[in-house]
């Protein structure tokens, strides 16, 4: 087995490496004059069984193209099986039709890393479940919440209700409830545009109670500080955030400062630098990712990976 690394996340794939305790495979990656990318792996993979870390953070595009010019040198250099590990999944949120005219990224993604030459897709919180029936390879999705739960059950919320900042996040929100042993509420939001949300209504109880909101993902962290607002007025006591990928621009960062949002929890699923003036604490998926990986080599069950008890995280 060898596991490479693009640009996008080195310090997660060094944690997965460190993890199954091997070394990461040597590449060079470099840009020539003119932007394009150049690709070599700089040792023997004939035969192996490869996994190739990359995440599709910004710049996207970037990171993404990367992905495909390394799969494409493996699998001329006559790897066995190249399975490409994306911590996050980019494009993720086009995932259909939504208005006239524009198209589904998150399948022409999946057809490009296939076209490129992957056997295999590890990925961790996809935005939209389905993505998974957009490849034509096995997908391996994993889920970050049982190193959240872990976090989460040591900071002993009393009185905890779960929130889900849209109805989309139902499941995930009623899934964090159940194993938290907490209540279960919903935030109706109504979205004006890519980067503004209005919270409208909640649905459940909330008053004098610890709040946890979970998403998937945020980035202009537009809903969660919306919801956050709402929740607050509505007399939550605390209000906690927990979100798989924490992408956040500059925008998303300062609307966090001035936020009713206690404490952000997250994970290294995308690389991002220090911010200050705001509580987030970043929990490691190198242990999950690297164990999901051990398993995919040696050919064993992943989805015992999310036994909780006795039901699953999903």
């Amino acid at each position: 087995m060898k596991i490479f690394s693009g640009t996008s996340n080195l310090p997660l794939a060094s944690s997965i490496c460190a993890y199954i305790g091997i070394e990461l495979g040597k590449s060079t990656i470099k840009p020539f004059p003119d932007g394009e990318t150049f690709v070599k792996v700089e040792e023997n993979v004939r035969g192996e069984d490869v996994f190739l870390v990359q995440s599709t953070s910004p710049p996207t595009n970037h990171h993404l193209m990367e992905m495909f010019i390394m799969v494409d040198a493996l699998r001329r250099a006559s790897a066995a099986r190249i399975t490409a590990v994306l911590p996050f999944y980019g494009y993720a949120r086009q995932d259909r039709k939504d208005q006239p005219r524009v198209p589904i990224t998150a399948k022409l993604v999946a057809n490009l890393i296939v076209a490129a030459g992957a056997n295999r897709v590890l990925t961790v919180d996809l935005h939209a479940q389905q993505i998974q029936g957009f490849f034509d390879i096995p997908v391996d999705h994993l889920y970050a919440a049982p190193v959240m739960y872990e976090y989460l059950k040591k900071k002993q919320l009393h009185n905890l209700v779960v929130v889900s900042p849209d109805v989309g996040g139902l499941k995930m929100a009623y899934a964090y409830s159940q194993v938290l042993e907490g209540g279960l509420a919903i935030v109706a939001k109504r979205r004006k545009s890519a980067s503004e949300v209005e919270s409208m209504a909640v649905i459940g109880e909330i008053r004098g109670k610890d709040a946890l909101l979970v998403d998937d993902l945020t980035e202009t962290a537009g809903t969660l500080t919306q919801a956050a607002a709402l929740i607050k007025r509505k007399g939550a006591k605390k209000v906690l955030a927990c979100v798989s990928h924490a992408i956040l621009n500059e925008v998303g960062i300062e609307r966090l400062r001035k936020s009713a949002i206690d404490e952000l929890v997250t994970t290294d699923t995308v690389l991002r630098p220090a911010i200050s003036g705001v509580k987030i604490t970043t929990l490691s998926v190198a242990g999950l990712l690297g164990e999901a990986i051990k398993r995919i080599h040696s050919n064993s069950s992943v989805t015992s990976l999310f036994e909780f008890k006795g039901g699953r995280t999903s």
